[in-house]
């Protein structure tokens, strides 16, 4: 069963497939959505988390402090954090803030499952 949430422009589902949580985010990831990504990750801290990021066309640095407190957090307390269909300009942003090697990034949900 999935719920979702709104900020902003950020829409969060949450689902659970098997032993992971699948956060499914449409909309930009900015100063306005991160607390709700923030909050749903905080969450699910020690779970295995995916996180598909194939509707978000934008994220701020305020995304990405986001992404990068909650990876660290999961690693912790023992989970994963797994990132997954970045599109070319979201991928652009971990590129240029030199981050595509400190996170899973991976081409899809189901790559992120079997990682």
């Amino acid at each position: 069963m999935a719920e979702g949430t709104t900020m902003g422009s950020l829409t969060l589902t949450t689902r659970t497939e098997g032993n992971a949580v699948i956060l499914t985010a449409s909309g930009d990831v900015d100063l306005s959505g991160s607390p709700l990504l923030r909050q749903e990750l905080k969450k699910h801290a020690g779970k295995k988390i995916v996180v598909d990021l194939s509707a978000v066309p934008y994220m701020d640095s305020s995304g990405l402090a986001t992404l990068v407190e909650a990876m660290q957090t999961s690693r912790k307390g023992g989970g994963q954090l797994f990132l997954c269909a970045l599109g070319d300009r979201v991928r652009s942003i971990f590129s240029i803030a030199k981050l595509e090697s400190v996170f899973k990034i991976v081409p899809s949900v189901e790559a992120a499952l079997a990682g």
